[in-house]
C-alpha cells in the first residue's frame, strides 16, 4: 500500500520521532469516503480541514492537499473504501511552545474496501456515557483534532457497557454527539441534530442533512433523548440507525427509515457542489 508523505509516494513512509502530530496530537485530519474513484464531498472537507488548520495557526496549502489526494487514490487504484488526510505541525523541539516557523507533515493514506457500502448499516446499541463529557467551551470541539482521546475514553466505556457506540453530553449535561459521529433524531415528528454550541463537531453529512433533509437545531436533553421516536448516526463513511439506547429498545423501522434517508448523502451523487480535488479527479 502506497502512502503520500510531502510530496513522495512511499511504500515505507515515516515521521520523526519529533513531529508534534505524534508528541503532542498538534495537528487536524480528515476521512473521507472514496466511491468509484472519488474523493466524496472533497471541497466541503477540503474547507473543513483548513478551518482547522487555521484554528490551530498551521499552514495548509489547499493545492497540496488535493494532490495528496488524487495520487494517493490513484496509485493504490482504489475505486471504493476511504482516504485519510492528515496535516501535523511538524518537527519542534520538546515542550509546548509553538514553533516560529513550523513546517507541517502532510500525509494521505488509503483504505481499501471490496465493494460499495452497504446502506444503511445494521442497527447499533449506544449507551450514554457518564466518565468523559464533551467541552462546548473548547475550540478543539468544532475541528477535527488529532487529540481524539476523549473520544477513545468514551467508546471504551461504551464497549465496556456491551454497547457499540457512546453518546457525549457535553459540560452542561446537554446531549453533544457520539464518539465518532453525529446524531439525528426524530423527535415530535421533527429531524433534530445538536447545534454546533454544544460541543458539536460540524460534520460533513450533518450539514448536507440540515440543508437537504430539513433538519433542524436544537438543544436536546438526555430526556429529549429518551423520547426519541428514532435515532442515527452519521459520519462520512457511513450511517447506522440505533436500535436500543441505553435501557430502551427504539422503534426498529423507524430508525432503519431515518437511516436510510440519509445514506444518499453519503456519496458523490449527493453532493451538487463537486467530489473530486480541484475538479481535476473523475470518478473511474
Amino acid at each position: 500500500m502506497l502512502v503520500w508523505l510531502n510530496g513522495t509516494l512511499t511504500e515505507e513512509a515515516s515521521i520523526p520521532v519529533t513531529d508534534r502530530g505524534f508528541t503532542l496530537g498538534d495537528g487536524v485530519f480528515e476521512t473521507i469516503l472514496v466511491d468509484h474513484g472519488a474523493a466524496c464531498h472533497w471541497p466541503r472537507h477540503c474547507e473543513r480541514l483548513a478551518e482547522g488548520a487555521a484554528v490551530l495557526g498551521i499552514p495548509f496549502d489547499r493545492a497540496a492537499g488535493a494532490t495528496a489526494v488524487r495520487q494517493v487514490l490513484e496509485a493504490n487504484r482504489t475505486e471504493f473504501g476511504s482516504v485519510r488526510l492528515t496535516l501535523s505541525r511538524g518537527g519542534g523541539a520538546r515542550g509546548l511552545a509553538v514553533p516560529p516557523d513550523p513546517r507541517p507533515t502532510l500525509v494521505a493514506g488509503v483504505t481499501t474496501r471490496s465493494g460499495q457500502l452497504a446502506a444503511p448499516l445494521s442497527p447499533v446499541r449506544v449507551v450514554t456515557v457518564r466518565r468523559t463529557r464533551r467541552n462546548e467551551f473548547s475550540p478543539l470541539a468544532r475541528i477535527k483534532s488529532l487529540n481524539m482521546l476523549d473520544n477513545v475514553l468514551a467508546r471504551a466505556e461504551a464497549v465496556e457497557a456491551g454497547a457499540d457506540e457512546a453518546i457525549l453530553l457535553n459540560t452542561a449535561g446537554r446531549v453533544a454527539e457520539a464518539a465518532a459521529a453525529n446524531i439525528v433524531v426524530l423527535l415530535e415528528g421533527r429531524l433534530t441534530t445538536p447545534p454546533v454550541t454544544d460541543g458539536v463537531l460540524p460534520g460533513i453529512l450533518r450539514a448536507l442533512a440540515l440543508e437537504r433533509l430539513g433538519v433542524v437545531e436544537r438543544s436536546l436533553s438526555p430526556d429529549d433523548l429518551a423520547r426519541a421516536e428514532a435515532v442515527a448516526l452519521t459520519n462520512s463513511l457511513s450511517i447506522q440507525a440505533v436500535g436500543r439506547l441505553d435501557d430502551r429498545n427504539l422503534d426498529g423501522e423507524a430508525s432503519r427509515a431515518l437511516a436510510a434517508a440519509l445514506c444518499p448523502l453519503l456519496t458523490a451523487g449527493g453532493d451538487r457542489s463537486g467530489s473530486h480535488p480541484t475538479g481535476a479527479f473523475p470518478p473511474r
